[in-house]
């Protein structure tokens, strides 16, 4: 039981199942069903049937989430609450996140998160985050990360803005290719294969993509079935508008995997009438060679007016590498993962450098977890944060370099904001000129972070 009030009662427990029912499948304990009721309703899904939610509660389960349920002592009669739905609910669990030099650092991951309208500004949300925060940080980690729904919630908080993706549209209403730099020698193949052979493939290509991808996050078991397409629908079945396809390398390993589905959409102007668009659903690629591979077959689907990617990399290499660059438009951009430090040395320490330095840094933190005056110092390609505890005030010989709050230096820790960039906006102040730049070439990631899962 964690702290509650007068008004209301925040308790947090494991996700559970109460053994299986008559048709042997497995059954969600109530507390679980009644916070999956919630968290749906939320986020505008149907309630579903018993199998649904036995489902659902299977996967938190196998992820090993923690949820939190707000109920009121007094509930009022005849409302959800009064049958044992939450009015909030937030989840964690822990998942490795890849951050930079082939680490991988456990992260502590928040999702679930909904406040129903009736009880909003109450301080509920206040209440289980800082609550769940400090918990992790009694837990000894580094950092927590999320997927927003919302991109205005949880700066409050010291998350930080670390990643952002891309929708990009490919107009294919006149012949695309991708161009052959100098001495290009792709030996890979590409084969179409059964969505249904998919499932153990496409976990382990996943596997090496997140070993080699900094910024990536693994996935957690609810992934699966909308990525491959088995057990997606609501009903359990599976959706037959999927298809996959692999990339093999010259040695016959499979190194890529790809789902895609073809729609019917409106199509606009004079003309009328309709057209098809390829829409990926799912591309996971060790390595750059199987990437361009798996587009080159997209852009090879006949039939098709649009190749539609939601989850594209801002620095994405397919637009360099496309004959006609203005094939491609980007239809939408948003921020993806926000970090929040809870162990700033661990975090930074767990982390590569590009260039050797040293830099003051004093970091602004509401709730006390990154509060204070660091030096950040690198050599050789590792680094080190350490308390200074004899920091001068701003400005003076002896006082820091930069000044920045925890969101922001959340934002900038695996390099997917540029510190110069974050002084620009104001966000970051320099007090000894040259900092910046200092700090700038210390970060610079291998390559820019990226990550495809959503939690």
């Amino acid at each position: 039981m964690s702290a509650h009030d007068d008004e209301y009662e925040i308790s947090t427990a494991p996700a559970g199942l109460d053994g299986t029912g008559a048709d042997g499948a497995a059954r969600p304990d109530d507390r679980t069903a009644a916070w999956i009721h919630a968290e749906r309703m939320a986020f505008h899904e149907p309630r579903g049937d018993a199998a649904s939610v036995a489902r659902s509660a299977e996967r938190l389960v196998a992820d090993g989430r923690q949820l939190t349920a707000v109920v009121p002592r007094t509930p009022r009669p005849g409302s959800l609450e009064a049958q044992g739905v939450p009015v909030a609910t937030f989840a964690t669990f822990v998942k490795s996140l890849n951050v930079g030099g082939g680490h991988l650092l456990p992260a502590h991951l928040v999702a679930g998160v909904t406040v129903q309208p009736t009880h909003r500004r109450r301080g509920i949300l206040r209440r289980m985050m800082t609550a769940d925060l400090q918990r992790a940080a009694d837990a000894g980690l580094a950092v927590a990360a999320l997927t927003a729904s919302e991109a205005t919630i949880y700066r409050r908080f010291g998350f930080g803005s670390a990643m952002r993706e891309r929708t990009v549209t490919i107009d294919r209403s006149a012949p695309v290719s991708l161009l052959r730099g100098p001495g290009a020698d792709r030996s890979g193949t590409v084969e179409l294969v059964a969505a249904a052979d998919l499932p153990a493939t496409a976990r382990e290509v996943f596997t090496a993509f997140h070993a080699v991808t900094p910024g990536s996050i693994d996935r957690h078991e609810g992934v699966w079935p909308g990525v491959t397409g088995l057990g997606s629908k609501p009903e359990g079945d599976d959706d037959d508008t999927v298809r996959a396809a692999v990339h093999r390398d010259a040695d016959g390993t499979v190194d890529g995997c790809l789902t895609y589905r073809v729609a019917e959409l409106p199509q606009t102007g004079t003309g009328g009438g309709s057209g098809q668009q390829l829409q990926v659903i799912d591309l996971v690629a060790a390595t750059d060679e199987a990437h361009l591979d798996l587009w080159e077959l997209l852009l090879s689907v006949d039939l098709v007016d649009s190749v539609r990617y939601p989850t594209a990399r801002v620095d994405d290499p397919l637009l360099l590498a496309l004959a006609n660059g203005r094939a491609l438009s980007v239809t939408h951009e948003e921020d993806h993962v926000w970090f929040r430090l809870l162990d700033a040395p661990a975090a930074f320490g767990a982390r590569p450098y590009a260039a050797d330095g040293s830099v003051t840094l004093r970091v602004h933190d509401a709730l006390g977890h990154a509060e204070g005056t660091w030096r950040l110092t690198s050599t050789g390609g590792t680094g080190r944060l350490d308390p200074v505890t004899d920091a001068g005030e701003a400005g003076t010989a002896s006082g820091p370099d930069v000044e920045l709050d925890v969101a922001d230096l959340g934002s900038a820790w695996l390099g997917g904001v540029d510190v110069g960039t974050l002084r620009q906006a104001g966000l970051l102040r320099e007090h000894r000129a040259g900092a910046v730049q200092e700090l700038r070439a210390m970060l610079l990631p291998e390559r820019a972070p990226y990550g495809i899962t959503y939690f």
